[in-house]
């Protein structure tokens, strides 16, 4: 793997070179690997996530849930692929199929960045990578995009299970979906949103296993 390389996809010149590549080690491949960089930067992606998302405004259960989207597996494995983070990992011949290495790798690479040039450097990367515009129109689409998939395989439309686990004061809901022989929960400050997660998370396994038996 070239240094070079990565840092030109990166769009980031490392002062220590040592830095990037860690983030992009994984424990297959070495004891010094990328999980600490991978826990660090998961703080601080949510930290710049937090921040431009409350400087848009919304509400709690809004902000919360676009959150969650921008931050989540199928977010980042699909920005570490443009990136084409997933073929700069430094991993075993046997570690070939981790699939959960791509998505975390992003999180390792926002650690890396902000040890060897601080938050700004940090955030001018995520702000540039990330697709912050993305989580607006989808929220409001997989429960339709679910039903639609299940609907073309011959599955019955998908029947959600709503339990309100807040107070008086704070409504909380949490939705049950059960499809697959898997459930697939969420929660939110409203029923919708809530729906709307669940409905997501099934999809994506749906979309996982497309080539296989549910």
């Amino acid at each position: 793997m070239s240094v070079s390389e990565a840092e030109k996809a990166l769009g980031y010149t490392f002062k220590d070179k040592e830095l990037l590549l860690l983030a992009l080690t994984l424990p297959s491949a070495s004891g010094e690997n990328n999980q600490q960089l991978e826990f660090f930067g998961d703080a601080i992606l949510e930290f710049i996530v937090s921040e431009l998302i409350f400087a848009e405004g919304g509400s709690e259960g809004e902000m919360t849930d676009r959150r969650k989207i921008l931050v989540s597996d199928a977010a980042l494995d699909k920005v570490s692929r443009k990136l084409g983070l997933d073929g700069f990992l430094i991993r075993s011949k046997s570690d070939m199929a981790n699939k959960k290495a791509i998505p975390s790798v992003y999180e390792a690479v926002v650690a890396a960045i902000y040890l060897d040039g601080g938050l700004e450097a940090a955030k001018k990367f995520t702000l540039e990578t990330l697709d912050f515009n993305e989580s607006k129109p989808e929220l409001e689409n997989f429960k339709g995009k679910l039903q639609e998939a299940l609907q073309s395989r011959g599955h019955p439309c998908p029947v959600y299970i709503h339990t309100d686990v807040g107070t008086p004061q704070k409504h909380k809901f949490k939705v049950i979906l059960k499809l697959f022989g898997e459930r697939f929960t969420a929660e939110a400050d409203c029923i919708k949103a809530a729906e709307q997660l669940a409905a997501r998370a099934a999809l994506e396994h749906l979309n996982n296993n497309k080539n296989g038996k549910l």
